[in-house]
């Protein structure tokens, strides 16, 4: 291992995730770090007399030369050796700004030392989302504050700011989505926020929660569905785009989704492992609501079992190339509105349209809540211990929607009235 020099820093490659570290062959435990966007930083890690292992910034690369930072690491290893923590130092109130305590709330939250909810690691999706509202708004508008200094008028100020258009930014090149602003962006930066400083005060970083009692926009609840009608137009349109060349993978995820109610990331992902076909449920190793049981209705049971197998792939609905699941439903269902003229659906619309066809069918708000996955059942009890109650309403639902896909909906209906009649 050599010593660090201004030549072999420079040389040092950003990795395509993650981060990577260039140590000193010299002074033990000084290096540099470098993450994706190039960003270079010195850093010192070390063991305090307790025997516990720290990692601490020294300065960034070209803020600092190497030979500043490898000054500044042989003063910080002489406190260590007089039995001091330069670390507990870093982490005084005073001295740490907003930008470093996210960048210290990612760090450690991603090698699983921060826990979130029902006292487990923060999930990586949850993660990539607090990330992308850190770097897209918490850090232009508040990165250089000081944590403790803020008040509860910074952190509204900062939600105001974000529903203004602040921190809007124009699209780049390639896909994606592009930072706009609005009321729930704003509300959900602000609860990232709020978690950050939570779990800072709460492991030492600062002292006390300096956003208690900051309000929170109300965002606007998604209240759209497809009527019966749409339904029906929806079930034409994929019989026309079937004959057509749409993807018959796109058209199955979506009339998956509708049939089961499921999130749009539970039905591209799910993998054959998961399914039980037979039993008429799913069982998700892990889900927003944990690990659970969810039952389905034997039409969707039937579409998913029937689902080619490629490969070694492990998922139902497979991408057209390699060994991933298909992700480009939402665009189908777009395609798919646009031939019969149906508009303001989103793969959260057919999630809302299950439950509220259940509603329809008279079953309780409790039992819906479970249909959707939001009161979950134990995966290790098995299926025959779901309610009778579930199964009856899945089955019923998933049915009733598969009659209105298919043109049925009315006949069905009509019969079953003429019935009751007589």
């Amino acid at each position: 291992m050599a010593k660090l020099t201004k030549r072999s820093v420079d040389a040092l490659l950003p990795p395509q995730s993650g981060q990577d570290f260039l140590w000193d062959g010299d002074l033990k435990g000084f290096g540099v770090r470098i993450v994706p966007s190039g960003l270079k930083t010195f850093v010192l890690q070390y063991r305090t007399s307790e025997g516990k292992s720290r990692r601490i910034k020294l300065g960034r690369y070209g803020v600092m030369t190497v030979d500043q930072a490898r000054d500044e690491a042989r003063i910080k290893l002489g406190l260590v050796a007089g039995g001091q923590d330069p670390a507990l130092e870093e982490s005084s109130p005073v001295a740490i700004t907003v930008a470093e305590l996210c960048d210290w709330y990612i760090e450690e939250a991603g090698e699983g030392r921060i826990l979130g909810r029902r006292n487990r690691p923060i999930k990586a999706s949850t993660l990539a989302l607090d990330k992308s509202r850190i770097e897209t708004h918490i850090k232009p508008l508040l990165g250089k504050r000081f944590a403790h200094s803020l008040k509860v008028v910074d952190i509204e100020g900062m939600q105001s700011d974000i529903v203004a258009g602040k921190t809007a930014k124009p699209r780049g090149k390639g896909r994606g989505g592009v930072p706009s602003g609005g009321p729930g962006v704003a509300a959900r930066t602000v609860a990232t926020l709020q978690s950050v400083l939570s779990h800072a005060a709460r492991l030492d970083k600062i002292n006390g929660h300096p956003t208690k009692g900051v309000r929170r926009l109300a965002g606007n609840k998604k209240t759209r569905r497809l009527s019966t009608a749409e339904i029906r137009k929806l079930g034409e349109a994929m019989r026309f785009a079937e004959r057509n060349g749409e993807s018959p993978v796109g058209l199955a995820i979506v009339r998956f989704l509708l049939l089961t109610g499921f999130r749009l990331s539970e039905g591209q992902g799910l993998k054959w492992e998961w399914l039980h076909a037979n039993a008429c449920y799913v069982a998700f190793p892990d889900t927003k609501s944990d690990a659970q049981i969810r039952a389905v209705g034997p039409s969707a049971a039937k579409l998913a079992a029937s689902q080619p197998v490629r490969g070694n792939c492990p998922y139902v609905f497979p991408s057209d190339s390699g060994d991933r699941h298909y992700t480009a439903a939402k665009a189908c269902l777009a395609r798919l509105c646009a031939m019969v003229g149906i508009e303001g659906v989103t793969p959260h619309t057919l999630r809302h349209t299950f439950g509220s066809v259940a509603g329809d069918l008279g079953f309780s708000e409790l039992t819906i809540r479970a249909l959707l996955g939001h009161a979950a059942q134990s995966v290790t009890q098995g299926y025959v211990h779901i309610d009778e109650a579930l199964k009856l309403a899945v089955t019923r639902t998933c049915e009733e929607i598969a009659s209105l896909l298919a043109g049925k909906g009315e006949e069905a209906r009509a019969e079953r009235n003429s019935k009751q009649a007589a």
